[in-house]
Parts: structure tokens; C-alpha cells; sequence
């Protein structure tokens, strides 16, 4: 408190600062999220459009391209600068994408309710450090961060209504590509 109390007399700290910080973590880390969701689509799709699961990755893809084109409305909008790491992002997120697919449909479901799973807990952690900031009265973002994770909840679902759990080692892979995912997010924050 002695140091807050000596920053405003200062001028060092503000308050706007702190929830601006906050608000450029978030931007950051959710765009250079959605770049990643969009290659691995993307992935999936360059294996199997072709197939039945075609349709509902298209779908899906679809959904992420619209939340992609959106962070980067925000990063310009707020002026934030993007990860160092967008380029490996983009490539990782394709050969994520595409590999699972190569393993089959189930597999390539079991990857998207692994990444999802791992999202919708992240944009939850950030709904409520935002809602919790008293500093933050951003309502337009709120809205799209909760609007974009209940469209990747329904991914999630979707993933599991298309026989995700019936991939080959299921539980393996879902926890290397969650482990994966949340180390992406703690990296993307800072970098």
C-alpha cells in the first residue's frame, strides 16, 4: 500500500496502467490463440475435407476465423502488440492440426476437445480477472471473450458427440495437446 501511496504522489503508477497491462495480456494471448485454433482447423481440413467430418471442421473453422479477425480488430484498436511467437504459432497450430488428422477423424476430434477444453477454462480466468479488476469497464470485451467461449464449449461438445474419446489413446494425446495449450497461453502472455 506504502508503495501504491508513493506511485500516485509520483505519478509512476496508474490505475488505467494496471487494468491497461491486464487488458494488453489478454489481447495477446487471445489473438495469437485464435491464430493457432485457425491453423489447426485449417490443418484438419487440408487432411480430411474431403470426408464426413469435413462439414463440422469447416463449421467450426468458420467460427474461428470470425473470432481470429475480431482479436485483430482488437490488437489495432488497442494498440497492443501481438506475440513475438506468431510465426511458430502458425506453423505449430497447422502441424497440431494436421497431424491429428492423419491419425484419423476421432483423433482429430480428441484435439479439438483437448485444445477447447483448455480455452474455455482460459477465457473463464479471464472473464473473471477482468470482472474482478475495478479498473476495467470494458463491456464490448467481456461480451466477445464470453460469446467466443461459449462457441468453443460448443466445439468442445461437438468434438465429443463426433467420438472424440474413441480416438486411439485418447487420454494420452488429449494431455500432451492440453499441456501443450496451456503452456502456449503462459508463453503468449509475456512474449
Amino acid at each position: 500500500m506504502q508503495q501504491l501511496r508513493r506511485g500516485l504522489r509520483t505519478g509512476r503508477v496508474s490505475f488505467a496502467r494496471r487494468s491497461s497491462k491486464l487488458i494488453d495480456r489478454v489481447i495477446r494471448v487471445d489473438h495469437a490463440g485464435e491464430l493457432g485454433a485457425n491453423q489447426i482447423y485449417h490443418g484438419q481440413m487440408t487432411i480430411l475435407g474431403h470426408t464426413r467430418a469435413g462439414k463440422t471442421i469447416e463449421h467450426m473453422w468458420e467460427q474461428e476465423k470470425v473470432h481470429k479477425q475480431e482479436f485483430d480488430r482488437l490488437i489495432n484498436k488497442y494498440r497492443v502488440r501481438p506475440t513475438a511467437l506468431l510465426p511458430f504459432w502458425n506453423v505449430a497450430g497447422f502441424v497440431l492440426g494436421a497431424g491429428t488428422a492423419l491419425l484419423g477423424e476421432k483423433a482429430a476430434m480428441a484435439c479439438t476437445v483437448a485444445v477447447e477444453s483448455v480455452i474455455v477454462q482460459h477465457y473463464n480466468d479471464q472473464l473473471c480477472k477482468l470482472m474482478n479488476d475495478p479498473y476495467f469497464n470494458d463491456k464490448e470485451l467481456l461480451e466477445i471473450i464470453r460469446r467466443f467461449r461459449d462457441e468453443e464449449q460448443q466445439h468442445h461438445d461437438t468434438g465429443l458427440e463426433h467420438g472424440a474419446k474413441q480416438a486411439p489413446f485418447y487420454r494420452a494425446l488429449t494431455g500432451i495437446i492440453k499441456c501443450g495449450c496451456r503452456t502456449a497461453i503462459k508463453i503468449a502472455e509475456k512474449v
